[in-house]
């Protein structure tokens, strides 16, 4: 049976997995289903953290700072609508492509947040 610690902590692997995935793409025609795919998988990730993990059972005391992050993160950035435009009017355009990449990126370390993650990971 898994615990909270370790159901937490590979959610947490799961979202630095595909941080490092939008990091590593070098922006080939393709790649923006690649994102899309990671950058939804993302999101999905953090509703799971925001909707199933309960903060009393997590000890670590950056998993409520955490949490506000990850919930600015939803609040604030949303790129899944601007992803479908693109996909149908701009996929080969790399600059564009890159640029919807970065900005991705950007929104992820905004606050610190994947740093607070590479953190709690060690903590817990």
């Amino acid at each position: 049976m898994v615990t909270y610690h370790e159901y937490l902590q590979n959610i947490l692997i799961k979202i630095l997995d595909s941080h490092s995935t939008l990091k590593q793409i070098k922006d080939n025609p393709g790649d923006l289903d690649i994102i899309k795919k990671e950058h939804l998988r993302i999101n999905g990730f953090i509703k799971v953290i925001l909707n199933k993990i309960d903060e009393d059972k997590i000890i670590a005391s950056d998993f409520k700072t955490l949490k506000s992050k990850f919930q600015h993160y939803l609040d604030n950035y949303y790129f899944e609508k601007e992803i479908e435009t693109m996909s149908s009017l701009y996929s080969n355009d790399l600059n564009r492509v890159k640029n919807m990449r970065l900005k991705i990126l950007e929104a992820l370390e905004d606050k610190h947040m994947m740093e607070v993650v590479k953190e709690l990971i060690e903590k817990i």
